[in-house]
């Protein structure tokens, strides 16, 4: 593409931006924004769930993923955009690798909130901590929280092997 064609996508570019109303540099239109759940918990008092499979269900959508090791584990389940925020189901199971049963099987009934896009928009959304106690909770200790970001942050910081 020549200097010509790159100026004209440009310049697309800036109408789009500037009819979103996204010039402020904010997301706007949902932008920025996804509906879904997250689940957090600590690995630690449930045995080894190193590639244990961890399935996370609500509002008839579900998604499966095998755990790695690490302290905090998060789950997170994308929704529809026209996700129904009234309170529902949402449960979470996580089987060892080799076991019948599931190690961790909590659920609760709760309702979604609104993330705001900042420009009069946003997604639904929910994010949940399982207790020591096995209990899902809205919510999210501190420390919990604090210590994902670290590991997140450690894990982006970390030496490429």
């Amino acid at each position: 593409m020549g200097e010509r064609g790159m100026l004209r996508v440009l310049g697309v570019l800036v109408l789009l931006v500037a009819a979103t109303g996204c010039a402020r540099g904010e997301a706007c239109a949902g932008w920025g924004t996804v509906a879904g759940v997250g689940v957090m918990f600590r690995q630690a008092g449930h045995g080894d769930l190193t590639g244990a499979v961890a399935e996370l269900c609500a509002r008839g959508e579900c998604v499966r993923s095998r755990l790695r090791e690490e302290e905090i584990t998060q789950v997170n389940l994308r929704l529809p955009e026209d996700v129904d925020p009234d309170a529902g189901p949402v449960r979470l199971r996580v089987t060892a690798a080799g076991a019948a049963r599931p190690v961790i099987d909590a659920s609760a009934t709760v309702p979604l909130t609104l993330r705001s896009d900042g420009c009069g928009g946003g997604s639904y959304h929910r994010g949940l901590a399982l207790t020591g106690d096995g209990v899902l909770t809205t919510k999210i200790p501190r420390s919990l929280a604090e210590d994902w970001a670290a590991q997140v942050r450690g894990r982006a910081t970390a030496p490429s092997r």
